[in-house]
């Protein structure tokens, strides 16, 4: 029988690690979760603005923080950010999860250069598809965003930035070599001429792989090959108006080891997206944004018969309207959805949402005060009503507190309502959120600590069995339902210091994110994670150390079966030489660690990777 942990309990079991931690974060530097009071972000409000006007609790990952630390994955970058977790079967290609506080990653919608990319057969996007090497910049906020981004924000938003040109005419090139006879070669250019700006790049990439499942009926490679390339073109015709059009794409095969034995088991990934923005500046107090954009994500698979596609098209009108310190938003936004599944498309494979959201924000040198409220008219379920309020005061020119609640909710999508495994009498999982934080920021030192719990109704999940489910022809008996309740509570430390050229950095989560009604762990989550890591300037070489920190976790909801914790140390060196050259080498997993992500799955062990990239200054 499970034992219930009452609220005052749990409450102390998250503050007693905190403060056993704290002396060792106050030496800390968070790289990549801090930014500088006056940089500019978007993923928090769909508006510009300086970071130090956001209550938000978010990180900002730039081009340099992703070239100097030399991972090759988007989710190995965003794994030491804090709050977010790594879950994937096998290698890059492999089927990959990343939790947001805890939280599925259906409850973090994902957007490329403000496209929605998406799938309405598992819900969330396809992480293993989406290319680092196009990546210029990626805007992580944690914390619900419903009120502003409408459906599926629950735990938070990651937004992905292609490069944008600038300056003159910028050449690039870069190829590198790694373990499991990895290679990768790419170039691109960038600039701006005569009110354009340009920016397009093009990258291949190929690996052998390793044996994903050792213990799997097929022992072979499992190796992957992408070939990705983005395209970013913008002109400003007047003084304030800007047109701009974008557009990512990824061809990825993959290898897997399936469920008929020795068979060379293959998915093929595609992904695009595409937008065309139109940005006006009216005057000095008015601003507007019209934007139509279209994701697209799909997924087949061969000897054995798969394929499922998802298109996600967007059509949004932004205005902003400030005033001394007050800021009023209004958007106008529909989305729509087709999901096209061979063998099982849905009858009912399109919809729609249409959605009016309003915002109002103030600030001063002391006081920031957020609101926001969105309403959603989906053609399925009907209307959903959202909103969020967020709160900061400046105790002085160091200290801040904060606080915040709000709501959000995730639709079903169109496969778990209309599917032969579907039921169409779903009703959209919902959830509210309430957190505090405190921030110091001192020159060399920064510190945050942030407390939350987001509690979710009408969990959806599969249901084996004929038990509720309505007659259908699937070939497994059972369907999707709203089936329970979860609490994602947990504390997000983070600290920065910077002393005798040393860049010392630290994040610490420690969380239970489980099932109200059971009171186990949800599947593959840890109570506690943490990422600490430090880089230096050595005669030109630019050294660093990253440790990735995890304790045990379940692959299973019934909490049976453990996968053990770890420990993980990542070395990484770059130097630029002869002006227009750069060297970088780094080694994943140097003590060899044996520890898994989803059970039977192997991680690839220790990894090395070494790149040379060409940019004349």
């Amino acid at each position: 029988m499970k034992t219930f942990v009452p609220a005052r309990r749990r409450a102390r079991w998250l503050l007693a690690p905190i403060c056993a931690a704290l002396p060792c974060l106050a030496l800390a530097q968070e790289r990549i979760a801090q930014a500088s009071l006056d940089t500019i972000v978007v993923t928090a409000t769909r508006m510009p603005q300086p970071v130090g006007e956001v209550v938000s609790d978010i990180t900002v990952i730039d081009r340099t923080m992703i070239e100097r630390s030399g991972v090759t994955g988007v989710v190995d970058v965003l794994r030491r950010v804090p709050g977010i977790e790594l879950s994937r079967a096998g290698g890059l290609g492999g089927t990959t999860s990343l939790f947001v506080r805890g939280a599925e990653m259906r409850f973090t919608p994902v957007y490329v250069d403000g496209v929605r990319f998406d799938s309405q057969a598992t819900g969330g996007a396809s992480w293993n598809v989406i290319p680092l090497a196009e990546v210029e910049r990626i805007e992580v906020v944690r914390g619900p965003a419903a009120a502003v981004y409408g459906s599926d924000a629950v735990s938070g938003v990651v937004q992905i930035f292609t490069r944008k040109g600038e300056g003159p005419f910028s050449p690039f090139v870069t190829a590198g070599i790694g373990e499991h006879h990895t290679g990768r070669l790419g170039a691109g250019v960038q600039g701006t001429a005569e009110g354009f700006d340009y920016a397009a790049s093009l990258t291949r990439e190929v690996s052998r792989g390793f044996d994903a499942q050792p213990d799997g009926a097929n022992p072979d490679r499992d190796g992957h090959r992408t070939t990705s390339g983005s395209l970013r073109l913008g002109w400003q015709p007047a003084e304030g108006h800007r047109l701009e059009a974008s557009l990512l794409a990824n061809d990825m095969s993959a290898q897997y080891d399936g469920f008929l034995g020795p068979v060379n088991d293959r998915a093929r990934l595609r992904m695009h997206t595409a937008a065309l923005n139109w940005t006006a500046r009216w005057s000095e107090r008015h601003t507007s944004r019209v934007s139509v954009s279209e994701g697209y994500d799909r997924y087949e698979t061969e000897p054995s018969t798969y394929l499922t596609s998802t298109r996600v098209r967007t059509y949004l009108w932004q205005h902003e309207w400030r005033a001394d310190r007050h800021l009023l938003t209004a958007a106008l936004e529909r989305r729509e959805d087709r999901l096209h599944n061979v063998f099982n498309t849905p009858p009912r494979s399109r919809r729609w949402q249409d959605a009016l959201a309003l915002g109002y924000s103030w600030t001063d040198q002391t006081h920031t005060l957020q609101l926001h409220l969105r309403h959603d008219d989906d053609s399925e379920f009907g209307g959903e009503t959202t909103g969020s309020l967020a709160y900061a005061y400046a105790l002085n020119r160091h200290w801040r507190v904060s606080a915040s609640a709000g709501t959000a909710f995730r639709a079903p999508t169109l496969y778990q309502r209309f599917s032969e495994y579907g039921k169409a009498t779903l009703r959209p999982e919902s959830a509210r959120n309430v957190e505090v934080g405190l921030n110091y920021s001192g020159g060399a030192t920064t510190f945050g600590l942030v407390l939350y719990r987001n509690r979710l109704s009408d969990l959806i999940d599969f249901v084996s069995g004929p038990g509720p489910c309505p007659a259908g022809s699937g070939m497994f008996p059972g369907c999707y339902d709203n089936v329970g309740r979860a609490e994602y509570l947990g504390a997000t430390l983070s600290a920065t210091h910077r002393f005798a050229g040393i860049n010392l950095n630290g994040s610490l989560d420690l969380q239970r994110p489980r099932n109200r009604d059971t009171d186990a762990l949800l599947p593959r989550r840890a109570r506690r994670h943490a990422s600490l890591g430090l880089d230096t300037l050595v005669h030109g070489w630019t050294l660093g150390a990253d440790v990735q920190l995890s304790s045990h976790r379940y692959d299973d909801p019934a909490n049976t079966v453990r996968l053990g914790g770890y420990a993980t140390l990542d070395l990484y060196a770059s130097r630029r030489f002869r002006r227009d050259w750069t060297l970088l080498a780094r080694v994943d997993n140097v003590g060899d660690k044996d520890h898994e992500f989803t059970r039977g799955y192997s991680t690839g062990g220790r990894t090395f990777y070494v790149e040379l990239k060409w940019a004349p200054r």
